[in-house]
């Protein structure tokens, strides 16, 4: 009967509101907790078919949703490793628990924004045990192609704070200028010597012995030869030969003490369009730039003075690590005290074809789930997903204000609900009251 049908209503009032106050109070409590994600509570009226001249009263439903799609605003840190996603992505996370554990399938996790920092074991996790997942790069700081479709490439990311690292000198720049009179006759045909620092494949300082010794004519009568004989030692192997070339001047005027021949005696082929050649250290190849055929750069021949031009190369010693950053394209950089940054890590992004599909875990983080789709791993500022922001995390997508609005509709709709249940009761007792 209607009468009944409206005790009914207003108890479904009751629990609707009460679920909707639910939602606003968890709100509200996590409005300072970053990276969460506000609840939203809707109403649905339920209709059941009356018959002529009467209505019965179906009352309401409620359903409750996590708006994950909803970005929070960025708070800037002073921590590099305070992550946040700007975009629709996720961070690959997994927990702590698991990984000490050792098991096989880590569980895999998706947050918006984390505030990592390195353990006693050097992994990367926040303070309820979250820890970042990341594809490792290879010892040069590349990283190999992982499937996109699937989480078995990731791993925890795990910082070495005590690591070293060093790069191996593998090109060098030889600009020197000789002098002109050591190739006239009654010079001292004295060998000129140039040693050269460089730096082997495990650190370690090496020198690379240059010797330029002049051709000096047979009498008085011939003019200078412009010709010189370079040779190159490498103290890694006992100062053994590595390399030895004949070089001619060019004495024209305009091209006047410009390269004008390089002949090959022993070592690799010189490459008159670079200027280069390549000699066999003990650890590996070096390529030598000396300068191009009459470019005037490099090795030249003039005046009547030794001295070192241009002496460049690559390569460095054996340094500490000092900090570790995350660049927008996801690649986690770790810094040395000798200059170098060097490529650990690279943290992907998530995406799914419906966010607020994932289901809602503690601390912040989700899990794929059927509603949400099958999930793919971007390259962070590459696709739909965004980039990844360091020195920031996401804050909480709770609007206070528009909560304790929606607190006081709430509180006024549970107290009408109320008062139809009490209205009902009252009305009940007057049809018992008849009978009297």
């Amino acid at each position: 009967m209607t009468i009944s049908s409206s005790l009914n209503a207003g108890v479904a009032g009751l629990a609707a509101n009460a679920s909707r106050l639910s939602t606003i109070s968890d709100n509200i409590a996590n409005s300072n907790t970053n990276g969460y994600k506000r609840a939203e509570t809707s109403f649905h009226s339920m209709v059941i078919s009356n018959g002529r001249g009467t209505y019965s009263a179906g009352g309401v439903r409620v359903t409750s949703q996590r708006l994950i799609d909803q970005a929070g605003s960025l708070l800037s840190t002073s921590n590099s490793t305070d992550l946040a996603v700007r975009g629709r992505g996720f961070l690959p996370v997994t927990t702590e628990s698991a990984v000490n554990l050792e098991t096989a399938d880590i569980p895999f996790r998706l947050a918006t924004t984390g505030s990592f920092r390195t353990d006693s074991q050097g992994y990367l996790r926040t303070q309820t045990g979250m820890m970042l997942l990341g594809w490792p790069a290879d010892s040069d700081g590349t990283v190999p192609t992982f499937p996109r479709d699937t989480s078995d490439g990731l791993e925890p990311i795990q910082i070495n704070v005590n690591q070293f690292a060093g790069e191996p000198t593998t090109r060098m720049n030889l600009g020197v200028n000789l002098p002109a009179t050591e190739t006239e006759f009654g010079a001292s045909g004295n060998p000129l010597e140039l040693s050269v620092e460089y730096f082997d494949n495990l650190g370690t300082s090496q020198n690379l012995l240059v010797t330029y010794e002049p051709t000096l004519p047979a009498n008085s009568t011939d003019g200078a030869t412009n010709i010189w004989t370079m040779t190159l030692r490498d103290s890694a192997s006992a100062n053994a030969v590595v390399g030895e070339y004949r070089l001619t001047f060019d004495e024209t005027r305009g091209s006047g003490g410009t390269l004008a021949q390089v002949d090959e005696i022993s070592g690799g082929l010189y490459d008159g369009s670079t200027g280069s050649f390549q000699v066999q250290l003990d650890g590996g190849p070096l390529d030598v730039t000396i300068g191009e055929l009459g470019s005037g750069t490099g090795i030249t021949q003039l005046s009547d003075s030794f001295a070192p031009t241009q002496i460049t190369k690559d390569g460095s010693p054996v340094g500490n690590m000092t900090s570790v950053d995350v660049d927008s394209n996801g690649f986690v950089q770790a810094t040395f005290d000798i200059g170098i940054t060097r490529t650990i890590y690279q943290i992907p992004l998530v995406d799914l074809p419906n966010p607020n599909g994932l289901t809602a875990l503690d601390n912040q983080t989700y899990s794929p789930s059927n509603d949400s789709g099958s999930f793919f791993l971007w390259d962070a500022s590459d696709g739909p997903t965004g980039d990844i922001v360091g020195y920031a995390l996401e804050e909480s997508t709770t609007d206070v204000a528009g909560e304790l609005t929606q607190l006081i509709q709430t509180q006024r709709a549970y107290s009408s609900n109320a008062k139809v249940i009490q209205t009902v009761d009252e009305m009940l007792q007057e049809t018992t009251n008849i009978k009297r």
